[in-house]
């Protein structure tokens, strides 16, 4: 019945205020839709208990992969998974992004359906990620006074005061233009922050949502699409008082009394005037379908208008071309020995033993050779025979080494044979084969990375958009650029290139430079895929791994 009844909505659109539409459903002899189920938790409130405000999706084609192998899924439907992770916006071979955010704001009154509405918005846009920044996150931190408060249902959590839009404002402006960002993560039980603050990358679109997501004018100026969904009293009302009783264990009197005092007050003062700033008006929150509908066909219009006109490895691998290479380039001296061991890995004919074997004994010597770009600072030591040694010591806290999955991983051991206590860290980064720009999909990081010296590795580097990508994800966590090492057994001019002009003050180490990439962006002449090489995997799996076994 529910589907029938669907079918029978209708548009009714009435521009009203400038441009703003107030879209309605109007069934068939004025039945109402029925309201669907509600996807993930449906809590739709202001001062709902606490959970990750942000839902980046990943498309039903792509292959799930979560920020980290505890943290579950946040949104399930009958079509995809919607997990937590995330990736930074295409940076181009300026190290700067190709376009912004697109940001829709989702405002409307306590319990009035924003969070369905964004989900359900999550569900039918159908790109690859999507973050959902929820207004809840940035209620400021309570005194003991008004903790006390709180306590009594004596504090009005929908006023303006109640938020830190300063810092909201902050997060909202960086996370518009592709920077990682860290979330507040508030605890309605407590009234406080929570010590742990979510880590989260720029998508394509976000999502913000709150109560005031309009009272602000500078956060008015972010959004570019804004879209106030606008519920009856009486059904935001119910909503509440079944939350409150089901999951805060309130009664039935003090939610009325909060919401006399405080909800109904601040929602007639500061949150429905501000329906004039929006551009499209939903009745019914997540019931209007055709309203949803036309808002996603919008979203969509939007994106075609900033794609990148070309993809982004065929950019990296025609830029820079004739250029020197870069002052901040290494290459191993070619040795006899180090010749006669890469003679053996491009043998295309070498058995994979022999190619792991050689290829183990390059990785040992490139890392002894980065390791000597490291700086180091005068140290006296004393030795068993009661004389002074001058020597030399690590000028820094440690050194962590990063791998970007799957190839770079292989580089691992040769790095913890070589320095004691290591730290690791690994990065997956795939291709999307549609559109030629790689993807950020799990990211593991040890802690206080900025403070450390980073040895970024990875096989091979083809046009570098792999490594440009990772590069920028360390550049995210505040690693400093000089900080920043890129070792690789083999690299292509191209690659080269681009890392360096992106990122001038990133050291780049190798064992061989090559000059070309063909038209599959392999390195030639090359050393094959190394990931298949190294691990005994066909060419047909190498598609659902990432790294430069995929020639990036």
């Amino acid at each position: 019945m529910q589907d029938s009844a669907d079918r029978r909505d209708r548009l009714h659109a009435e521009q009203q205020h400038g441009g703003r539409y107030e879209l309605r459903g109007i069934s068939d002899g004025g039945r109402r839709v029925q309201k669907p189920p509600m996807i993930g938790s449906g809590d739709d409130s202001t001062d709902r208990a606490p959970r990750c405000p942000l839902t980046p999706s990943i498309s039903p084609r792509k292959q799930p992969a979560s920020k980290s192998k505890t943290e579950p899924p946040l949104l399930r439907t009958n079509k995809r998974t919607i997990y937590t992770a995330g990736r930074p916006p295409w940076y181009n071979v300026t190290g700067t992004t190709f376009k912004e955010a697109f940001v829709i704001g989702l405002c409307g009154g306590s319990a009035s359906g924003k969070t369905t509405v964004a989900n359900k918005i999550i569900e039918a846009l159908d790109v690859p990620w999507v973050v959902l920044l929820s207004m809840d996150s940035f209620y400021k931190v309570l005194n003991k006074d008004e903790q006390e408060l709180a306590a009594k249902n004596e504090y009005n959590f929908d006023h303006p005061d109640a938020f830190d839009f300063e810092l909201l404002v902050s997060v909202l402006r960086k996370l518009k233009k592709g920077k990682s960002i860290k979330v507040p993560v508030y605890d309605f039980t407590s009234h406080c922050r929570r010590k742990e603050w979510k880590k989260v990358y720029g998508a394509n679109v976000v999502i913000f949502e709150g109560i005031l997501a309009f009272a602000n004018k500078e956060l008015l100026k972010l959004l570019d699409m804004k879209v106030f969904v606008d519920t009856d009293s009486d059904v935001r009302l119910i909503r509440r008082l079944k939350r409150d009783i089901s999951q805060r264990g309130r009664n039935i009197g003090g939610i009325i009394k909060q919401y006399n005092k405080f909800v109904k007050p601040a929602f007639e003062q500061y949150i429905e005037p501000t329906v004039q700033s929006a551009d499209i008006v939903v009745p019914r929150g997540g019931e209007n379908f055709v309203a949803l509908d036309l808002i996603v066909q919008h979203v969509h219009s939007q994106l075609e208008k900033v794609k990148s006109p070309v993809g982004t490895q065929s950019a990296l691998a025609s830029a820079h071309q004739g250029q020197p290479l870069p002052r901040t380039l290494s290459v191993m001296e070619s040795t006899p020995q180090v010749h006669g061991m890469h003679t053996i890995i491009r043998n295309k004919d070498t058995n994979r033993d022999e190619f792991i074997f050689y290829s183990k004994r390059l990785m040992r010597l490139l890392i002894e050779h980065a390791l000597s770009f490291l700086p180091l600072t005068p140290v006296s030591v004393e030795t068993p025979q009661g004389g002074v040694y001058e020597g030399k010591r690590l000028s820094g806290k440690r050194i962590t080494g990063v791998s970007i999955l799957r190839a770079g991983e292989t580089m691992e051991p040769a790095l913890m044979a070589v320095c004691k206590d290591i730290r690791l860290g690994k990065i997956l980064i795939q291709t999307n084969h549609d559109t030629e720009e790689p993807e950020l999909h799990y990211l593991r990081l040890p802690k206080d990375i900025s403070e450390d010296y980073v040895f970024l590795m990875d096989s091979t580097v083809s046009t570098g958009a792999a490594a440009l990508m990772a590069v920028r994800v360390l550049l995210d966590h505040d690693v400093a650029e000089d900080k920043i090492f890129l070792l690789s057994l083999l690299m292509a001019e191209t690659g080269v290139h681009s890392v360096a002009y992106a990122f001038p003050e990133v050291r780049i180490i190798t064992t061989a430079v090559d000059k070309e990439v063909n038209d599959q962006f392999h390195i030639i002449p090359g050393i094959g895929n190394f990931g298949d090489r190294y691990f005994g995997t066909d060419a047909a799996s190498a598609r659902s791994e990432s790294g430069e076994g995929m020639d990036l």
